[in-house]
């Protein structure tokens, strides 16, 4: 997307509550992830269609957008994963200066490992994956046979910047992690128990409709 069209669009968002414009400056501030305005926007806007009642999402990070979800959606549980101990720290103060404490339940560990432990909240009728990149596939698969029927799976930042549509990447770190993410979105639009879009807005969200 322009740059122009992007800062567009962005300018039509509704102003946040001073408590999430409080956590946008934060993850400005200290180089936390998070989704873009536009991004959530239509992720909110999509699950406010699903009506999802349980919510599992990889990646906290600082807390916010479970917190997004939980303002839009009256009955739901959001059980949220994060390994790092000062985003973790920082997403149980944030949750606790808000009204949505009792729908979130933060699980400190990496999703990698502690799936047993997630799975006694399931089964779940949507997923959003928002975490480490490289691992993508494996959280994929790794969680989503807790996955309802007919539920969703939302993944963040399948177009990473652009660079997925790049064709030389000099740094090798950088081009490893591309390609990573290019092999998951090949990898999701042909599952065969998935339909699956990719939607180029904020850093590119892939929305997946288990099928069977």
């Amino acid at each position: 997307m322009k740059d122009s069209i992007h800062t567009y669009v962005e300018s039509l968002i509704k102003e946040r509550s001073p408590l999430f414009q409080e956590m946008e400056h934060y993850a400005q501030e200290n180089g936390v992830p998070i989704m873009e305005l536009a991004g959530i926007e239509v992720l909110l806007q999509l699950i406010s269609m699903q009506k999802p009642c349980k919510i599992l999402e990889i990646g906290t990070a600082i807390g916010y957008s479970a917190m997004r979800m939980a303002d839009v959606l009256t009955d739901v549980q959001i059980v949220t994963i994060e390994r790092d101990e000062e985003r973790y720290e920082q997403a149980i103060k944030n949750i606790k200066q808000s009204q949505y404490g009792n729908k979130i339940n933060v699980l400190k560990g990496d999703a990698l490992e502690i799936i047993e432990e997630v799975k006694k909240f399931g089964p779940f009728d949507a997923i959003f994956i928002d975490a480490a990149k490289g691992q993508y596939m494996k959280f994929f698969e790794l969680y989503t046979p807790f996955l309802t029927k007919d539920g969703y799976v939302y993944t963040d930042n399948v177009l990473f910047k652009g660079l997925v549509a790049e064709e030389n990447i000099e740094n090798k770190r950088l081009r490893n992690l591309v390609g990573k993410i290019k092999k998951y979105n090949e990898w999701l639009v042909n599952h065969e128990d998935y339909l699956t879009t990719i939607i180029p807005v904020g850093d590119g969200l892939a929305v997946s409709r288990k099928t069977k």
